[in-house]
């Protein structure tokens, strides 16, 4: 798939198909992720690769609204130190935004789709995920393949407006 195209095709998917993401593809939507870019390279993540259905549907119960993780084929786990110091944290997130772009972007140029969530409950997510009490874990990417419409380009995204979001030179 062109860069474009991935681009263009992804999006936020909640209801997968049963079938089963090969290891070959989730090895390489790891490595995307591994490949991110980050602040002078300081890469402070691990991620975690999780195919267990049982364990994925436990893994729903870790955020908000990540329910649909149980329906999964794959979910990839964001891992990073339980930062004290601000500055460290806001670094290493900004840097798992990066790595979770790459992720979905990796997934949907092998036409796999995604769908990001943010977990609440770290108590949980180290349970399941058998993290060390001194991580965290914001984000999970769901994988799968989509159970309704393919991913394609989106002619008209929900999105607002392109001039409504950019300014040129000033505000």
């Amino acid at each position: 798939m062109e860069t474009w195209d991935a681009i263009t095709s992804r999006r936020n998917v909640r209801k997968f198909t049963d079938e089963h993401i090969p290891d070959g593809d989730i090895d390489r939507i790891l490595e995307a992720a591994r490949r991110a870019p980050s602040s002078k390279n300081w890469q402070p993540w691990d991620f975690v690769a999780v195919t267990d259905r049982d364990q994925l549907a436990d893994l729903a119960g870790v955020g908000r609204y990540a329910d649909y993780l149980g329906g999964a084929a794959a979910a990839i786990a964001l891992v990073v130190r339980d930062f004290e110091e601000a500055s460290e944290r806001e670094t290493a997130f900004f840097d798992l935004g990066q790595a979770s772009i790459s992720i979905m972007l990796g997934a949907v140029d092998l036409g796999i789709a995604s769908g990001h969530a943010a977990v609440f409950d770290q108590d949980a997510a180290r349970r399941v995920l058998g993290l060390p009490g001194d991580r965290v874990c914001p984000y999970v990417v769901a994988l799968g393949y989509p159970a309704a419409r393919p991913l394609k380009p989106v002619e008209r995204p929900n999105r607002r407006s392109f001039d409504d979001v950019v300014h040129r030179h000033r505000w």
